[in-house]
C-alpha cells in the first residue's frame, strides 16, 4: 500500500520522499488539498512499469493479429528474423 504525503512537503522532505521510494519500490501517493494529485516513484520502478508496458503492447498486438487471422507459418517468421537481424 502506498504512503501518502502532503504536496506542501515535496521540498521540505524530497531526500526522505526519494530515500522511500527507492527502498521500498513503490510509489509514494502526493496529496493536494486533501486529494490524491500525483505518484511519486524511482526511476528503477519507472523504466521496469514501461517495460511492461511495451510487452503488453506487443503482445496485445500480436493477439490481435491472430484474432484477425494475420498468421505466418514458421518458416515465414525465421525469413523475416533472418532479414531483421542481417540488417
Amino acid at each position: 500500500m502506498p504512503q501518502v504525503m502532503e504536496s506542501i512537503d515535496l521540498i521540505a522532505k524530497y531526500g526522505e520522499i526519494s530515500d522511500y521510494c527507492h527502498n521500498y519500490r513503490e510509489p509514494l501517493l502526493i496529496t493536494r488539498n486533501g486529494q490524491e494529485d500525483l505518484a511519486v516513484m524511482g526511476i528503477e520502478i519507472y523504466e521496469e512499469l514501461m517495460e511492461r508496458l511495451e510487452l503488453h503492447k506487443a503482445i496485445k498486438v500480436g493477439l490481435d493479429q491472430i484474432k484477425n487471422g494475420e498468421i505466418i507459418t514458421e518458416e515465414e517468421m525465421d525469413e523475416k528474423l533472418i532479414r531483421y537481424m542481417g540488417k
